[in-house]
Parts: structure tokens; sequence; C-alpha cells
């Protein structure tokens, strides 16, 4: 493919003064100040000589599982960054974690990124290690880091390994929706699930299917934020604490170069990662994160560039929820640079994007083989030969809506059906179980008001179960329509993140019980059959039910968050405002 602009990134001169002297590197008394709080800690004086001082930004918790055997990738962070001449200082920050946190991780993302941000900008660092794993970490993090523009790299904590039930595959989230529409349809028992349970999260890590979490360090791996090869690793492997190790030596020449993300972050490797995106089968969450992060690094991307750079996109990697496989397997076909360089062969690859290493993104990848034909497929063989993500648009949703080709019913991307509406998650929750509900499989579901306003944060409600009298004939999929994410776990053919969301007073928020909506993927159209007087009616006789927030974060985020359509990022955080050294403390 042709290239936009050969990349012309020049090291910097080593030896020179770099961002933490003005902190530790002189006499003074705020030198002084700075270096003799910082030396309880047992360093020695020759560490403050104007090495690079290297920030670990640290999501461990417990309270986000995912993430919660990172204080020891850190230590081994640690030992790569002293390796190499540089200062490790770990720190923390807000850890997004999506399997606890309520109403919805999403609407913390920003918050973390805001955190992330600060933290950077006002403390003593020249680079940093962002070290993430759960969903909502890596793009929180990165956004901080662009926003800051030091160099950073990414380094994941890596997907738990395959869960195992009765002799079967059990895919971590996707195992838990199968199961759960089994319990509604009577072919599972609450006494099976629960032993289920057991075998879901067998090993530290995040999710092992090709959920958000795989999909977002895929994306910092094709982005070339990360060291090629970090995706897909597993949690437990010890091939995680090398990545680790030689993520902290490669940050401290990276600070050496001025190696920052504005210079690895251009649109060519925002078109590689979206290419990337539709061959893994990746998350429809990856094009709100992508979005968001190219919004802070000044990269012109916008909703139709998803459907237009990932139209005709193969679906070559065999992993769950599209799939069967898992994280594990595809580590050891040889991971997500094996299916870059199947794109870059495909000339589906901008080759000359630099990446972290200082190497070209083809450079990385030009020497890896395939071990596993079954999991990372030849291209006759995809599970979809046209997987990346697509966009919908029509009097529904005129800035958009999305749906993942891979994970739908390829006999329902072309329907038309009634409506059955719900106004948000618990009218859905009062009337999906009710055998007297109006609604068969021809149907359409749509759900409101669960977008970034509307919910609130925008939660991943949008793959609704469906009802238990349409699960006992042996149906497994319907079409559904929401304002709303779902987990990059779900599968069936659901249509999300239409815009304007209903709590803004989008279209969606005026369809009625009994319309007639028609899905068209093939023509990229989502349409109710309304005419354009009805629908100008409807919308001007619509009132808000929603109370807004009275004050706290939550204020803060509906006041200020913008549609899923820019990536649901907050209006004044778009942007770089650098990594100026703020004024003396003292």
């Amino acid at each position: 493919m042709s290239e936009l602009k050969e990349n012309t990134f020049v090291p910097k001169e080593w030896p020179r003064k770099l961002r933490s002297t003005e902190w530790f590197g002189g006499t003074s008394r705020d030198h002084i100040y700075h270096r003799s709080w910082m030396k309880n800690q047992g360093l020695p004086a020759d560490l403050f000589d104007g090495r690079p001082v290297i920030g670990i930004c640290n999501t461990w918790s417990q309270l986000t599982p995912c993430n919660a055997h990172l204080r020891e990738l850190a230590d081994r962070v640690k030992h790569g960054i002293y390796e190499a001449g540089g200062l490790p200082l770990e720190f923390p920050v807000f850890s997004v974690g999506e399997s606890s946190l309520r109403p919805t991780a999403m609407m913390y993302r920003n918050m973390a990124a805001m955190d992330v941000e600060e933290a950077l900008r006002a403390n003593p660092l020249d680079g940093v290690v962002l070290l993430a794993g759960c969903d909502k970490t890596t793009p929180a993090l990165m956004m901080g880091a662009c926003s800051v523009d030091i160099p950073a790299i990414v380094v994941s904590g890596g997907p738990m390994l395959n869960g195992q039930f009765r002799g079967e595959r059990v895919g971590s989230g996707t195992a838990l929706w199968q199961m759960s529409e089994d319990i509604k349809a009577g072919k599972m028992t609450k006494e099976d699930f629960l032993e289920a349970e057991q075998s879901m999260s067998r090993s530290a890590g995040s999710c092992n299917t090709m959920g958000t979490a795989s999909t977002m360090a895929s994306m910092a791996e094709a982005l070339g934020m990360a060291l090629s090869g970090n995706a897909a690793i597993p949690a437990v492997d010890s091939r995680r604490r090398v990545m680790a190790h030689l993520t902290g030596r490669r940050i401290v020449d990276m600070v050496k170069d001025d190696l920052k993300p504005s210079d690895i972050l251009t649109r060519q490797a925002f078109e590689n990662a979206i290419r990337v995106n539709g061959a893994i089968g990746g998350s429809t969450n990856a094009v709100i994160h992508l979005l968001a992060i190219a919004g802070r690094v000044g990269v012109d991307l916008d909703l139709d560039d998803w459907d237009k750079l990932g139209q005709n996109i193969a679906t070559i990697v065999n992993l769950m929820p599209s799939g069967k496989y898992l994280m594990e397997e595809f580590f050891y076909a040889g991971g997500l640079p094996v299916v870059i360089k199947h794109l870059a062969e495909a000339g589906r690859l901008h080759k000359s994007a630099i990446t972290v290493s200082g190497q070209s993104i083809w450079d990385e990848v030009k020497d890896v083989q395939n071990w596993n034909d079954d999991v990372i497929l030849p291209v006759e063989k995809a599970l979809t030969q046209k997987g990346g993500i697509v966009v919908l648009k029509g009097n529904i949703a005129p800035k958009g809506a999305v749906l993942k080709p891979s994970a739908a019913s390829p006999h329902l991307l072309q329907h038309r059906g009634r409506a059955v509406v719900f106004e948000d998650i618990d009218d859905y929750k009062a009337k999906i179980n009710d055998e007297a509900l109006d609604i068969d499989e021809n149907c359409v579901m749509v759900l409101k008001n669960c977008g970034p306003k509307g919910y609130p944060g925008m939660a991943e409600v949008g793959n609704m179960g469906l009802p238990p009298k349409v699960l006992r004939k042996g149906i497994k999929d319907m079409v559904r329509i929401s304002d709303a994410r779902m987990s990059g776990t779900a599968y069936g053919t659901v249509v999300l993140h239409t815009t304007p969301e209903a709590a803004a007073g989008g279209p969606l928020a005026v369809i009625q019980n009994g319309d007639m909506i028609e899905l068209d993927v093939e023509n990229r159209r989502l349409h109710v059959d309304i005419s354009d007087e009805e629908m100008a009616s409807r919308l001007a006789a619509w009132e808000s039910h929603l109370q807004p927030p009275k004050s706290g974060y939550i204020k803060l985020f509906h006041d200020h968050v913008e549609g899923a359509d820019t990536g649901a990022d907050f209006d004044f955080l778009k942007g770089c405002r650098g990594s100026d050294v703020p004024k003396d403390s003292h």
C-alpha cells in the first residue's frame, strides 16, 4: 500500500540535560530538598547524576483482578531500567477494573487518564512504562501519556490461561454469556453453572478471549507502543516477566533518543491498528478507545475511518468470541506478530511505521512464523472475509453506530423486523422474562438511555440476553440495537454506540414499539421506516427524563463527556498539553 509519509524520526544527541534535572540536578535549597527526601528510600547519591528517571505507572489493585499480579511485573521492569542505567520510580494511578466497578468502568476511564497525565507532568520523570492489563487501563494510560508526550511504552499484564470445564475450553466472559442463556433456555442447571464458575479464571491475568483487554493489548502493539510480541504472552508464563524486563531496558534508550508517543502514533500507526483489529476479530470497544487516543495525540481519525480501512479485512484469528480458541493458543501459534506480517505481505500495512523499539513495524515481524494455521488461519479459511468493524448510518444513527461482523449471525446481517423497545436497562430487566412480552425471533430489540450520559458511562449492556421463550425454540441470536457498549467477550448481531445517544435527544430516543427497523450491513444502513416528517415531529415532542447529577465526578462526566462517535473523551481533555516543568513547590 502507498505510504502516507516516510518516518523521519531522528534520535537526539546523548548526553543532554533531562527534564528530571530541574528537580534533582543542582545545589540549591530546592534541589537538595527534592533529593534528600527521595534518599529516605535508601537511594545512593549517584542515582541523581542526570541519568534518566523512569516512572513505572502501575495499575495494580486487588479490586482489579486482571491487574492483581502487576507488582511482580513492576519489579521486573525495575531490573531492566537499572541495567540500562536509569532510575526507576514506581507510582500508582487509579485502576479501572472492568469486573467490579459500577455503574461501569467506562465512566472512570477519563478520570484514570487525568490521573496519569497530571502525575507525569507534576513529577520529575523523563519517561514512563505504562503497566496495564484490564480493559480500560490500557487506553487510559495511553491517553494520559499522549497528553504529556514524554517517552512512553506499554507492557501488558497478559491473559489468563485457558479455562477448562468438562473437557471444553472456557473463555472468560464468552462462556458466561453462553451459559447464562443456556440457563434461561433450560439447557443447563444452576448447579452446573456454579461448578463451571470455578473453571473460568484459573490463573492471574486478563480475559483469555479476544475481549477488550486482549484487543487493547493488541492495539498497543499494532500502534507501535509496545514491544513486538507483548500482547499474547500469558500472564503466568516466564516470558511475560522477560517482556517486562526488556521493556524496562528499552524505555531508558527511548529517553536518550527522545522517542515520544507523538513520534510513534502517526496516522499510519492508527491505520495499521484498525486493520489489525479486523484481522483479530477485536472488540468494538477498540473503536472508542482509539478515537480517544487519536484525539489526545492530534491525529485526525474519525468513525468513518474504521469502516473505510476495515473493509474487506479477513478475520484470521480463530479465537472466542468469534472462533474457538483462546489467547494461550494464539501465543503458541506466534501471536500478533504473525498477524501483522500477514497484513504487511498482503499490502494492507504501512511497513515503515516506527515502533517503540526504534525499528519499523515490518522489521519487527518479517522473520516470524505461524506455528498453528488452525489458530491463525490462512485467508481462504478466514472466519469471515469482511471482519473489520462496520459503521452503520441512517435515520436512527445520523452520526453512526457500530457492529462486529465476525461475532454476528450471517443470516441477520440483512434483516427487517418489528421494534420491541426498552426505555432503559431497568425497563429491560422488568420485561424480558415476562412470557406475555410480545416478542419473537424476528423482532428487533431496542434499548435506550445506555450511552455516556444516559447510563451514565455507557455500560456493557448492549448484548441484551434474549427472552426465555425465544431461547427455548433453539434461537441463539436476534438483532439488538442500543446506544450502549458490549463486552469484547460477547457475541451476536448487536448494533452498538448509536449516536447521538437517546439521553442527548438522538433519534433512538423516539423509536416506538411496532416501528419497522431495517438493518442492512452490506449497504451500511440502519433505518426506521417512518417519514422524515414523522421523525421530526417525534423529536420535537421528546422530553428528557434524565435527572442531571448535581455534584461530584459524575457531574463532571455528564457535563463534559463527548459522544461515542468521537471517543467519549472529555471535551477539555482533547489534545496534548505537553511536559513543561511546573513552577517550584517551595
